[in-house]
């Protein structure tokens, strides 16, 4: 955004304009060190076998592993994943005030048909000498994946475009659940859902079951995907979830259907014809 050598504005303003400090216009980002990278992998295993260890169970946990490593640093390390103990417990803590949170609108719901519910979700990609987020739109009843997107960073951006890709390809869901994410509860990504006229549901704080299939399909990729390889790039990446996905929904059996697959039980429900 900003034009080192704009001949008429200069940088001073141009910081000014988009009450950007000057400092961050010259600062570069350092990258985690291997050390850093390789501890952060190891939490996420751990977190998907026991998604239940806050920092401090982690840090006996890999401690116990011989990891010579204190609760800041892994309590560091769990936000960059964007990871936090569940379990239900009181909410003593107020979201952003600029941020509205939505009622959780899905319990008791029979969920019997597709384009029902849809939901979404982010989870941490390790790569080689670096890491990204991936997000996800699942249908609920099929568990298809309707669209995804890999960011380097957490911001809204790459959650609105999988979002609007899944609109654009795949009509409109009569419910979106998400959980409270700041990129979720943002009004780049809200606005989107309210222009469509969809009901918005966000999971309680704590609730680990409220988006329990997003959850389910994040271990399946991970186990059966991520951890057996290491990405390359985000280019790699991206390339290797696109095989994968393509798999999970055309091929793969889901145990859910009897044996059918994600899009077959899709196409069925919402009546239209799987590409060929």
């Amino acid at each position: 955004m900003i034009d080192i050598k704009h001949r008429k504005i200069s940088v001073r303003r141009q910081c000014q304009l988009l009450t950007l400090p000057r400092s961050s216009l010259y600062y570069l980002v350092q990258p985690e060190s291997d050390e850093d990278l390789r501890l952060m992998r190891e939490i996420d295993e751990v977190h998907m076998m026991y998604p239940f260890f806050g920092s401090r169970q982690m840090t006996r946990w890999l401690r116990r592993q011989d990891e010579q490593i204190n609760r800041k640093r892994v309590q560091r390390l769990m936000r960059l994943l964007g990871l936090e103990a569940i379990y239900r417990k009181p909410n003593l803590s107020r979201a952003n005030a600029a941020h509205r949170i939505y009622p959780y609108l899905l319990r008791g719901l029979n969920v019997n048909r597709a384009n029902q519910i849809w939901a979404t979700d982010i989870t941490y990609i390790p790569m080689q000498g670096g890491y990204a987020y991936l997000c996800a739109v699942i249908d609920w009843h099929s568990r298809c994946v309707l669209s995804w997107e890999l960011s380097n960073t957490l911001d809204a951006t790459f959650c609105v475009r999988a979002l609007q890709r899944a609109l654009a390809e795949h009509g409109t869901p009569e419910v979106f659940n998400t959980d409270q994410g700041c990129q979720f509860t943002s009004t780049e990504f809200t606005s989107v859902l309210l222009a469509h006229g969809i009901k918005i549901s966000m999971d309680g704080k704590g609730r680990c079951l409220d988006n329990v299939f997003v959850e389910r399909l994040w271990r399946t990729v991970k186990y059966e995907e991520i951890y057996l390889k290491t990405y390359q790039t985000l280019v790699d990446a991206h390339a290797q979830l696109d095989t994968y996905f393509d798999f999970y929904n055309q091929r793969r059996p889901h145990s859910t259907h009897d044996g059918a697959t994600p899009i077959e039980v899709y196409h069925r429900k919402t009546g239209t014809k799987q590409a060929a």
